[in-house]
């Protein structure tokens, strides 16, 4: 037996609202209507935030640490060429889409862009005409300190540098000419320094580029004020840095060399060295010239002989009185010279003048220059030479394993100290003359407590998860935000359409009171043996309703009553 009741709509209303999504829209109560309106809202939002997410361009890095000055001149730039950009936090890195970074680095190449801080000779092609010599000798000046101070600035270490050039202005006299000098201000990034080899580069860069300027008249400092250039004669009185670095690599040699052959006895952690180095750095050179006579039977070595041979005799004499000319006088009444005998071979028979004579009467002289034996030595000590050494070894005490396993420490043993003695002597090159002193003592090390381990980071805290984090956050989130929206919008809204509340069943029935059951017609579901129907559950709801909201009930009757027919 059917139980359920056609219902009839009530003319003077109208017809019911039209079937389909407008029809199911319009027959959901007030707070549904609200909750699907906010969702389509909220979901709107959402896929226009993802789509703007995704046209937006990934930014990369197209100069960093620029000056004001710099930095200006690339965005303005970068505005005439139509290129996006952006600035990181703080300014110090203009950025810009990471498909554009290599076209926008080489047009802005083009334009000498960025200058880095410093005027080269680009300077001297926007001379004026007619500059004076002065202010063409100072522009050239201006362009290639700027031109050094580019050069120094390509170092890793350095982030921007200034150079000062005293160029003397060259005279015709060479007593009053000057030679140029040079100084450097480097301001280096935050924690790096310079090796001395990279400072030396950088005053040999400096010192060649200026004609006749010597390097020792460079001096480069940095931004705190620290000398970091050492010239030649500086520290008359103490050691210079290449110095001071080479006793330092030799004692932590030597140091290394003690640790190395002891440790295997004592074990790792057992043996502390120190070692002091006296070293003199002193520079000394001596040369000495050494005359040694002809001794032996060694044929002695002639440098120059001259020979010359006359008439001798009273014929002779008379000859050659006869053959003289010129003017009479002191000159030409001279006695002849005493002739110089040979030091090998017979002496020639003398006349009563001293003049040597020859078989036949002829006059004869000899001069003979020998060499004599000379020796030259140049002597050049050597620098670095080791004066003395002071080494100090502490060993632990040994640690000894007992019969029950009970680990103990003991003292070493005069065979065992005296053992590791001799093994540090011959390490460090031990020399009594040269007045070296060693000394091995043997006490036991306080131990430290040991240090907790650190503490691992959680997963949600290291760098790499964070990284991840915010770069996939995004894509994640929103999908997310909007499965968010439909469960907890749009999901609550239809399930108010599809069962609706008492009270609103009670408001749409009792407007039309012709599709109420009558008590009659309906019997109970209790003799039929079945399942209520859908108005038999309704019409129990509303006596329920009734029941316990009576004014409720009565507000909603009133209202009927009062609504025209």
């Amino acid at each position: 037996m059917d139980t359920t009741l056609p219902s009839v709509a009530n003319p003077a209303r109208g017809t019911l609202p039209p079937a389909g999504l407008l029809g199911a829209l319009g027959n959901l109560p007030g707070r549904a209507k609200l909750m699907a309106g906010l969702a389509v809202a909220l979901l709107a939002a959402v896929a226009a935030t993802a789509m703007l997410r995704s046209q937006q361009p990934e930014w990369r890095v197209l100069y960093a640490n620029l000056s004001d000055k710099d930095g200006g001149a690339v965005i303005a730039a970068l505005s005439q060429l139509n290129v996006q950009h952006r600035f990181s936090e703080g300014g110090g890195a203009v950025m810009v889409p990471a498909s554009q970074v290599h076209e926008a680095r080489l047009k802005l190449a083009s334009q000498g862009l960025p200058k880095g801080g410093a005027v080269g000779f680009e300077l001297m092609e926007n001379q004026r005409f007619g500059v004076t010599q002065f202010q063409e000798r100072l522009n050239f000046q201006r362009g290639l300190e700027g031109e050094l101070a580019r050069s120094i600035m390509a170092l890793s270490a350095v982030q921007s540098a200034r150079i000062h050039l005293a160029l003397p202005q060259q005279t015709a006299f060479l007593r009053e000419q000057q030679k140029p000098s040079a100084s450097v201000l480097l301001t280096l990034h935050g924690g790096r320094t310079l090796e001395r080899g990279q400072i030396a580069g950088i005053v040999h860069l400096v010192a060649s580029s200026v004609p006749e300027l010597n390097p020792d008249t460079v001096s480069v400092v940095d931004q705190h004020g620290n000398l970091l250039s050492q010239n030649a004669g500086a520290a008359p009185n103490g050691l210079d840095s290449a110095q001071l670095l080479h006793v330092r690599q030799l004692e932590q040699g030597l140091a290394a060399r003690v640790l190395a052959i002891v440790e295997p006895i004592v074990g790792v952690g057992n043996v502390k060295t120190q070692i002091a180095a006296d070293i003199d750095f002193t520079q000394s050179e001596s040369t000495a010239e050494i005359y040694t006579p002809n001794q032996g039977s060694a044929p002695a070595a002639i440098r120059s002989q001259q020979l010359s041979e006359a008439p001798g005799g009273a014929g002779g004499a008379a000859q050659a009185n006869a053959n003289a000319t010129g003017v009479a006088g002191v000159l030409s009444n001279q006695p002849p010279a005493t002739a110089a005998s040979p030091v090998n071979g017979p002496a020639p028979a003398l006349t009563a003048g001293g003049t040597a004579l020859a078989a036949g009467g002829v006059k004869r002289d000899a001069v003979t220059n020998y060499e004599v034996d000379k020796t030259v030595r140049v002597v050049r000590s050597a620098t670095g030479v080791v004066k003395r050494l002071s080494a100090a070894v502490v060993l632990n005490h040994a640690t000894v394993t007992a019969s029950d396993g009970k680990v103990t420490t003991a003292a070493l043993t005069a065979a065992q100290i005296e053992q590791i003695t001799g093994l540090v002597r011959e390490a460090i090159g031990y020399s009594k003359e040269r007045g070296d002193s060693l000394s091995v003592a043997n006490a036991p090390f306080s131990v430290a407590p040991a240090a907790p381990p650190a503490a691992e980071l959680p997963m949600w805290q290291r760098p790499e998860i964070l990284d991840l984090a915010r770069s996939l956050g995004g894509w994640i989130a929103l999908p997310m935000l909007a499965l968010i929206i439909v469960l907890g919008l749009v999901r609550p809204a239809l399930k108010l359409g599809r069962n609706p509340s008492p009270l609103r069943t009670l408001e749409t029935t009792v407007q039309d009171p012709l599709s109420l059951p009558s008590p009659e017609a309906s019997p109970p579901v209790a003799l039929l043996g079945g399942q209520p129907s859908l108005q038999q559950a309704q019409l129990e709801d509303i006596r329920q309703l009734a029941k316990q909201n009576p004014g409720t009930v009565a507000n909603v009757v009133r209202n009927w009553v009062n609504q025209p027919t």
